[in-house]
């Protein structure tokens, strides 16, 4: 239910520029099952790390948004690769706003990570978690860690499904995030392998709010996890 797309060759079909930060490579290709993605790619400049991080973004932002925020940038010079997802939308698969109303999620399950991802380390902000959560409970073996922060779709998942989900998880969210993150915490509270983080003095998108602590906090996290 979650096109995480790790594990299977890669796009038959890829063009690559260069936008923004020259470290950043901007890709875009076909996956075998013909659906389009895009995505931001960093590799590490001095690979230290088997993790590699897989990004996702909330409603309103894309993959340039951790471009922009430097997290890319960051975790390439701490030895990590680093790949960034657009979401897919209705009418463009780099249309955040678009992610609303998705059909063909089942279409979606057959895809498991096709940029030959591994050891992944699944990042989650907000209306993301409708892609990942689906996906943490049918294919949690497959990932090395989860951050979720303040995702979307938690309620329709059980306490027993919780339970069974093995993977470390760094559940973050933002201190004056009153609403979603209280809500998605309640349920993230049952995974049985999982740390909290509050950012003091951050809202809902809190890695935007405290950039700096957010960073720290990922890199302590996956530091943990070597």
């Amino acid at each position: 239910i979650f096109l995480l797309y790790v594990g299977l060759p890669g796009p038959p079909e890829q063009n690559s520029w260069f936008w923004g930060d020259p470290n950043v490579t901007v890709l875009a290709g076909l996956t075998p099952g013909n659906s389009p993605i895009f995505y931001r790619e960093v590799l590490p400049l001095n690979p230290a790390h088997r993790v590699e991080v897989v990004l996702l973004h909330g409603k309103a932002f894309n993959s340039h948004t951790w471009e922009q925020l430097g997290t890319l940038q960051l975790l390439s010079q701490r030895g990590y690769r680093a790949v960034a997802l657009d979401l897919p939308g209705d009418d463009s698969p780099t249309s955040a706003s678009q992610v609303v109303g998705i059909t063909g999620a089942h279409h979606h399950a057959q895809l498991i990570f096709d940029l030959e991802v591994q050891n992944a380390v699944l990042v989650s902000p907000s209306l993301s978690g409708h892609y990942a959560l689906p996906f943490l409970m049918r294919g949690h073996h497959q990932l090395h860690g989860f951050v979720p922060i303040a995702p979307t779709s938690t309620q329709n998942y059980t306490q027993e499904q919780f339970w069974a989900v093995k993977t470390p998880t760094l559940i973050l969210y933002g201190e004056l995030d009153h609403i979603l993150a209280r809500e998605s915490l309640r349920h993230l509270r049952h995974l049985p392998n999982h740390s909290v983080v509050k950012l003091r003095n951050a809202g809902h998108a809190c890695y935007l709010h405290k950039p700096q602590d957010f960073h720290l906090v990922l890199l302590a996290f996956l530091d943990h996890l070597l």
